[in-house]
């Protein structure tokens, strides 16, 4: 059996409501909302970024695995908003946690899917045998220009995933990817924003790739919607993934304790991974849940979980991420938030 052995996930405490930014730009407050089916997103502290997210959520995951750190063969970072152009983010989560220096560390980038990708190299070692445990972590701060409809939705958060074969907690039942050349979304070097093809983001792009990929996990794995108890997408929104889901043949119910997009905003790296936490946070032994991520660029991967009768026993080790959603919020003002996020930037002589 090879899976999951331990999960845990971050958010930052601070918020900004999708109805702040609208009155900002002068935008129509209901009909972003409902456009978007959010109400507000997470913004990362000043002292906040893709790494310290990454060590928050790593040492949730190490919470419930309760294993040796120094047993992690492998650590990965997902991200497309990794702190340093050159350095690697996850030499500093290593130090931090106590893993290493035996370890094999990475940052990986393939858009919103980074974090996806992460857990399915992660995985595959461990498959492998190369490696006893292994981390996969999707994590981002991601960017939005102002004014532009991306602002709206780019938010902050993370989670982690360490795969193993001794006390798993949720097997990993088969997985699939299915990818494209696809320009729908990008950012070239020295470029602060990321810009993106507009109506072009929608068919093209996210639904071609999402529904690829879960028509071929599907039926890869002889398994139909409704041999699952929950299902997840990625979220750039929070209308996508259900529209997605609905055209597999999934209903809302199943879609509901993953879709975590209208109380955080997209997470990019960090979206998917951070809605399947939230799963096994309710998770039930032999459930099985779906999960489908979606980098621009383009492509998807997708996973098939079933959890053990030792998931119970771990999902109150470690902050629930409904917990970390619905406790403690601190709202800031649009001025308050552009300075978080350093909107403002000066050229200095």
């Amino acid at each position: 059996m090879i899976g999951i052995v331990g999960y845990g996930s971050y958010v930052p405490a601070y918020r900004i409501k999708t109805r702040t930014i609208a009155e900002q730009w002068g935008d129509d407050a209901n009909t972003i909302e409902n456009g978007l089916l959010m109400r507000e997103k997470t913004v990362p502290g000043i002292d906040e970024d893709t790494i310290t997210i990454s060590v928050a959520a790593a040492k949730n995951a190490l919470k419930r695995a309760e294993i040796d750190p120094k047993k992690i063969g492998a650590v990965y970072i997902g991200s497309e908003s990794h702190p340093y152009a050159v350095k690697p983010s996850g030499t500093i989560l290593i130090d931090a946690l106590g893993i290493g220096p035996d370890v094999h560390v990475a940052d990986f980038e393939f858009a919103c899917k980074a974090g996806a990708e992460a857990m399915f190299v992660s995985y595959s070692h461990v498959k492998s045998g190369n490696m006893e445990y292994s981390m996969g972590i999707g994590a981002d701060t991601s960017q939005g220009a102002p004014g532009d409809a991306l602002e709206y939705s780019a938010s902050a958060g993370g989670s982690a995933f360490i795969f193993g074969k001794e006390n798993v907690i949720a097997e990993v039942i088969d997985t699939y990817s299915f990818t494209s050349d696809t320009a729908d979304f990008w950012r070239r070097e020295y470029q602060h924003y990321p810009r993106h093809g507009g109506r072009f983001t929608g068919e093209p792009a996210y639904f071609k790739h999402v529904l690829g990929c879960a028509r071929g996990l599907l039926e890869k794995s002889g398994h139909k919607p409704e041999d699952f108890a929950h299902a997840v997408f990625h979220m750039p929104n929070g209308k996508f993934p259900l529209k997605a889901g609905k055209t597999l043949g999934f209903t809302n119910k199943q879609m509901e304790q993953g879709w975590v997009v209208n109380l955080m905003g997209n997470t990019y790296s960090g979206s998917s991974p951070t809605g399947l936490s939230a799963i096994l946070d309710v998770l039930k032994p032999g459930e099985k849940c779906f999960m489908i991520s979606f980098g621009s660029g383009a492509g998807s991967d997708g996973f098939i979980f079933q959890a053990t009768d030792r998931i119970s026993q771990v999902q109150d080790k470690a902050p629930k991420i409904r917990e970390m959603l619905e406790s403690k919020k601190i709202y800031l003002d649009y001025g308050k938030y552009v300075a978080y996020r350093k909107k403002i930037r000066f050229n200095v002589y």
